[in-house]
C-alpha cells in the first residue's frame, strides 16, 4: 500500500469519527476566495516577445507516470470514483531547448501505490535534460522537480536549470534527503511578478499550491498561445468549476494556501472565457494532453 493510499484511508477513517458536518467541510465544500488574484496578459504578452532569438516551434510532451486518485481529491464533491491523473514533462523545440517540469522518478512514483512508471520516458526525459539549454519546474513537489533532483550529474543541469528563491528553500520539504551538495553555490532566480526566461517563455508567480509555484506562459513562433499552469489545477474541471481539492487533500497532504490557490481558479476561469484560444494545461490532466496530442498542438514523446 502506497503512502499517499495510506493518508487517504487514514483520513477516512477520521471522517468517520467526527460526523457528517466534517466529511461535508473536509470532503464536499470548495468554497470561495476572498484573496484576489490578476493576470495581467498585456505585459505577459509584452515579455514574451522581449527577448531576441527564435520563439518555440513545437512542444513536445512525456507522459512519465499514470496513477489514479478518487475524484473528489481533485475536485471537491466530485465523489469516490477514481479519476486518472498523469505526471508529465514537456520540451520546447526552438534553436535552443527548454525543459518545463520534470515528473518523478520511479522510487517517487511507488510512494502514489497505484502508480505506472514509464522507464523508457524518464530515458528520454534524462537525455534531454542533458542537452536542454534551460530547465524550469512550475513548483517544487516531487512529481514535477524529481526527476532533476534524480538524475546523477545534477549539478551540471543545474547548470541550465532556473528555480526562484522559493523553489530552493523549499526543496527539503517536499524532497527529504535530496542531494544539498549540488546547490552548494546555486544561486536562485528572483523576480517579483512575470520574469521573462527565453524568447516566448513568461514566468509568472503563482504562489499558494506551494510558495514556489508559478505558471509558464509560452507563445509559439507560429504566434499560438499556451500556459502551463503547473498544479494550481490537477484538472481542468477545477478552473471550469472554480472548485478547489477536497479540504483533506489540502490539510492532510498538501498544506497548500487554499484560498490563494481559489483566487488563482477564478483567474483562470476568467481568462478561460476571455481568451478561448489560449492553451491552458493543468497539472496532471490526461484528456486535455490527449487532445492537444490529437490536434498536433503537442507532439508525444521527447526528441
Amino acid at each position: 500500500m502506497g503512502k499517499w493510499t495510506r493518508r487517504i484511508l487514514t483520513g477516512i477513517a477520521v471522517l468517520a469519527v467526527l460526523g457528517g458536518g466534517a466529511y461535508y467541510w473536509l470532503i464536499l465544500q470548495s468554497g470561495t476566495p476572498s484573496a484576489s488574484y490578476a493576470l495581467n496578459l498585456a505585459e505577459i504578452r509584452r515579455l514574451a516577445d522581449s527577448l531576441p532569438g527564435e520563439k518555440p516551434r513545437e512542444i513536445r510532451a512525456e507522459h512519465v507516470v499514470s496513477f489514479a486518485f478518487p475524484a473528489t481529491a481533485i475536485v471537491a464533491g466530485d465523489g469516490w470514483t477514481n479519476a486518472a491523473m498523469t505526471v508529465f514533462s514537456y520540451q520546447l523545440i526552438a534553436d535552443k531547448t527548454v525543459i518545463i517540469d520534470t515528473a518523478m522518478s520511479q522510487k517517487d512514483a511507488a510512494t502514489l501505490g497505484n502508480a505506472v512508471f514509464d522507464p523508457k520516458a524518464f530515458a528520454r526525459l534524462s537525455a534531454a535534460l542533458k542537452s536542454a539549454a534551460l530547465i524550469i519546474v512550475t513548483h517544487e513537489h516531487g512529481d514535477h522537480i524529481g526527476g532533476l533532483l534524480a538524475q546523477p550529474d545534477l549539478k551540471a543541469e543545474l547548470g541550465s536549470t532556473k528555480l526562484n528563491v522559493e523553489q530552493v528553500a523549499n526543496l527539503d520539504r517536499y524532497n527529504p534527503g535530496y542531494p544539498k551538495a549540488a546547490f552548494a553555490a546555486y544561486h536562485p532566480l528572483v523576480y517579483k511578478t512575470y520574469h521573462a526566461v527565453a524568447p516566448g517563455v513568461v514566468l509568472i508567480r503563482a504562489a499558494g499550491h506551494t510558495p514556489g509555484s508559478q505558471m509558464v506562459y509560452v507563445k509559439m513562433a507560429g504566434g499560438g498561445e499556451f500556459l502551463f499552469i503547473g498544479d494550481v489545477a490537477w484538472h481542468m474541471r477545477n478552473i471550469d468549476t472554480m472548485r478547489e481539492r477536497a479540504r483533506l487533500v489540502t490539510w492532510l497532504f498538501l498544506r497548500e494556501d487554499r484560498d490563494a490557490v481559489l483566487a488563482q481558479l477564478a483567474a483562470l476561469n476568467a481568462l478561460k472565457k476571455a481568451e478561448p484560444n489560449i492553451h491552458i494545461v493543468p497539472g496532471h490532466d490526461p484528456d486535455v494532453v490527449a487532445a492537444l496530442e490529437r490536434d498536433g498542438l503537442i507532439v508525444k514523446t521527447f526528441r
